[in-house]
């Protein structure tokens, strides 16, 4: 490796990049694991060096996950948007005394996973609102009737937030819980309501979110316990880039003790309705990332997390198929799932649907020059599709209108059909 010249192993040249990125970058490229310090000069970056930047980090998922790209095909159900939290950033979620507010019935949950099973789907993501006086075996009892009527369907549920929700309703300490759900079928957690692992920053967008620590204990816990996480990181803020560095460290030095994270997931903030902006709750709040800090994030996480996680994940969701497919040019080896309903980032003005088909996902990562391939939750390759006569049809890629076929946010939120109403009126939240 010449530092001065050109990388023998990877053909990149660096002779025309400034001197201190120069070393960092060559460092990357020769192995050595990067210091907080250097990452946040890395997030300086711009210009050449930010190509630099982005043709290393594409080396190194080469070497690192290859030139297969993954995607899961997979329902998220967001079984209500009542929640007692009132986080600045989330536009999704309703108090119990407004008319938007709905819980869907145990039944219509199932009925949802059952479809998403016969659609295809090998996962099903379930997260939702913290509805008020929630039963504290509630969790438990949807993983078992899920499990009941789809046995093979993976569950990716409750984010650390609903598992620490859930022990404090039901008096169980945290392991116990997640055993518990462990037992009744849970397969893997999402690693959200991450946001920003910085206190100050939390305590600045989400008063009252689940702490830093209760955080870590949630996900070192499912750990340890054989349950497996993703993670993620909510930027676009009021947070600088040295928090995005810092906020990788934390979760580098975890997996380096646990190995219990799946992937890495960087999520924008969509700011159009999100109460700190729209009402100015938050000051100095920005209109989400830019695209540069998008591209400039996916790089920094595969130099810095990619020796230890392996996949980096862009959301098509967040940043829309084409930028989360140039993505796979800056370090990403994954484009995420189908998702079938996307409620979270819609409610919030996200413009990009609900869904994308799997002929389509294959279609952006044939685009980019890459094998597409399709995985489960743990990225065990189910199907590889190395040229396109290992094409196959899916009836997802023949809906013409998601929203229709399988629901929207809006019609839930507006719609009487699966209104909330309050514990002390009905036992919905609390038996459905």
């Amino acid at each position: 490796m010449e530092l001065n010249g050109t990388d023998q192993t990877s053909g990149i040249a660096l002779d025309w990049v400034g001197g201190d990125v120069r070393h960092i970058l060559g460092g990357a490229l020769e192995g050595r694991e990067l210091t907080v310090d250097e990452g946040i000069r890395l997030a300086e970056v711009s210009g050449r060096e930010l190509h630099a930047l982005t043709l290393v980090a594409d080396e190194m998922r080469r070497r690192q996950a290859g030139d297969v790209v993954t995607y899961v095909v997979n329902r998220n159900i967001n079984f209500t948007n009542v929640c007692i939290k009132h986080c600045t950033f989330c536009a999704f979620s309703r108090d119990h005394r407004e008319e938007e507010g709905y819980f869907l019935p145990m039944d219509e949950v199932v009925r949802r996973a059952v479809e998403a099973w016969e659609m295809g789907a090998s996962e099903v993501c379930i997260q939702a609102g913290l509805p008020p006086k929630l039963d504290g075996s509630y969790y438990v009892d949807l993983c078992r009737a899920i499990k009941a009527a789809v046995p093979e369907m993976h569950l990716h549920a409750f984010s650390p937030e609903e598992i620490l929700y859930g022990s404090t309703r039901s008096g169980l300490s945290i392991p116990d819980y997640l055993k518990a759900l462990r037992d009744a079928g849970l397969g893997t957690l999402p690693g959200t309501s991450a946001e920003i692992l910085d206190q100050e920053i939390r305590d600045r967008i989400g008063r009252g979110r689940i702490t830093v620590d209760q955080w870590i204990e949630v996900i070192t816990s499912a750990h340890a316990l054989g349950i497996r996480t993703t993670s993620t990181i909510m930027y676009g803020h009021v947070e600088t880039p040295a928090h995005w560095i810092r906020h990788m460290d934390l979760l580098r030095s975890i997996q380096r003790q646990t190995g219990g994270f799946t992937e890495f997931v960087p999520l924008s903030l969509i700011h159009h309705e999100a109460p700190m902006y729209l009402r100015g709750l938050v000051p100095g709040v920005r209109q989400g990332a830019t695209g540069v800090e998008v591209i400039k994030l996916h790089a920094l996480a595969r130099l810095i997390l990619g020796p230890t996680f392996r996949n980096i994940q862009s959301s098509w969701v967040k940043e829309g198929p084409k930028m989360a497919q140039y993505l796979l040019a800056a370090g990403a080896n994954d484009v995420g799932g189908t998702l079938m309903n996307e409620s979270i980032s819609t409610s919030a003005g996200a413009g990009y649907g609900q869904l994308v088909p799997p002929a389509e996902l294959r279609r952006l990562i044939r685009e980019a020059g890459r094998v597409p391939a399709r995985r489960g939750t743990l990225y065990d390759l189910l199907k590889v599709y190395a040229t396109p006569a290992d094409e196959e049809d899916s009836p997802l890629d023949h809906v013409t209108d998601a929203a229709e076929r399988f629901g929207s946010y809006r019609a839930l939120s507006t719609s009487n059909e699966f209104r909330f109403l309050h514990p002390e009126k009905t036992e919905t939240p609390s038996r459905s």
